[in-house]
């Protein structure tokens, strides 16, 4: 019987290839959109694509480029730049971030225009040696901090230092006579929408929260440092590196960013230290344990604990929890010489929340040879976590002897939590190995 004929998939729609945006008087947006991508820098999905933003302004002594695009799309960059300014009116280069999708057209647009001046922060400058390599001497290269300008005549540029959101070197741009804030990574998302503007694009809200949670949520801490610089600003546009220019009520955009960064449990617990146990139990050895130890811990007046059997569903819900948390503890059974999957998969998750200084913990029940506990601390320390006590490690069922034994576990986690952890003596003969 012949195969049935191949259904052709239908065609997706695209957005229309478009030229220069004039999106404020003399500031023009000459990106690229890339509505293919699907994928980006491995960690994200970018159902929707994403855009490569750069910008010139214009001034009455010379054009200012901020940032450019990913390499592929220098070519359609340059023509773009070439219909808003000639390469020797570029007098300044401004790169907030050098990560290659906003750096790539550099090393081609300095060729045009040597003459143009670099200003990078700080720490952008040994990344942008390793952008330029042998040519790195040969252009005029500056450092700038939080409060210095460039003037460009009639329109004055303003740096603001915003490492850490996300890479080292990053920094914004204020554009003082328009309220334009140029920020890079920092208030964009993957979207991709030849419409260009907030207010006329598909709903991406979506995908600014996604790009949050994945981009920024680590660093919640810088973005904190970042909005305090940037909330006193009049702000009329913000123009990011990715997704939307946002010109209609931009200022709300960053109070969602406060929002995101706010921690939502404090208001409920005061001073209040927060313990989570997580577990997962083959036989019901590992949950007798939770339990014992989550009752030690609650003895205490002033840690919250609150235990959850992840058997019961999907991680994911957990990862707001765990960001407010102060201390995690993870039980597991030893299964095939590992920790059981449902555990690393809550581990791996915590790549994109801030866990350093974190208290953390491992226990369970083994058969065999209870290799999980020592893998679990051992995952927690590379994630920075803090790890006082040595993992619990029980032999099939606990007996009852073995159950006040994770109570007292309890007690002592809740105890480094409050700051009143134990003295413990110390075994020579054990460290010297006797």
């Amino acid at each position: 019987m012949p195969a049935a004929p191949a259904i052709p998939a239908p065609d997706r729609a695209r957005p229309a290839p478009r030229g220069p945006e004039q999106i404020a008087d003399r500031v023009t947006w000459i990106g690229a959109l890339d509505p293919d991508l699907r994928n980006f820098d491995v960690i994200l999905k970018t159902a929707n694509g994403t855009t490569y933003n750069s910008y010139v302004v214009r001034g009455s002594q010379g054009v200012a480029v901020i940032d450019t695009v990913k390499q592929e799309f220098t070519a359609e960059f340059l023509a773009k730049l070439e219909t808003v300014a000639r390469y020797d009116e570029i007098t300044t280069l401004v790169l907030n971030h050098l990560e290659p999708d906003h750096t790539g057209a550099v090393p081609e647009l300095l060729r045009r225009a040597p003459h143009a001046h670099i200003h990078v922060s700080p720490r952008g400058l040994q990344v942008l040696r390793a952008l330029l390599k042998d040519d790195f001497d040969s252009y005029r290269i500056t450092t700038v901090q939080t409060g210095d300008t460039v003037s460009l005549g009639d329109r004055t540029l303003r740096f603001l230092t915003t490492p850490y959101v996300h890479w080292p070197d990053t920094q914004c741009t204020y554009l003082e006579e328009q309220n334009l804030l140029f920020t890079c990574d920092l208030l964009g998302c993957h979207y991709c929408d030849a419409r260009l503007y907030n207010d006329k694009v598909g709903d991406f809200r979506f995908s600014f929260e996604y790009y949050f949670d994945h981009i920024m949520r680590p660093f919640k801490r810088y973005v904190t440092e970042a909005l305090d610089l940037i909330e006193p600003l009049r702000i009329d546009m913000i123009a990011p590196g990715h997704g939307p220019v946002l010109r209609a009520h931009p200022r709300e955009y960053i109070t969602h960013y406060r929002r995101l960064i706010t921690k939502r449990l404090a208001s409920e617990t005061g001073a209040e230290k927060t313990l989570l146990i997580f577990y997962v139990s083959a036989y019901g050895a590992t949950a007798q344990m939770a339990e014992a130890i989550t009752e030690g811990a609650a003895e205490s007046d002033d840690v919250r604990v609150s235990l959850f059997d992840l058997q019961g569903g999907d991680v994911t819900p957990f990862i707001d929890l765990i960001e407010e948390a102060d201390g995690l503890a993870f039980g597991t059974p030893t299964i095939n010489g590992d920790a059981v999957r449902t555990v690393w998969d809550l581990l791996s998750s915590l790549v994109d929340i801030d866990t350093k200084g974190k208290l953390g913990a491992s226990f369970g029940s083994y058969g065999w040879t209870g290799e999980a506990v020592g893998m679990v601390e051992a995952r927690m320390q590379g994630l920075k976590m803090r790890v006082p006590e040595k993992g619990l490690r029980i032999k099939m069922h606990p007996t009852a002897e073995e159950l006040e034994q994770c109570r007292d576990f309890g007690r002592r986690l809740a105890a480094h939590l409050a700051g009143r952890p134990a003295e413990r003596e110390i075994d020579m003969s054990a460290l010297l190995g006797r």
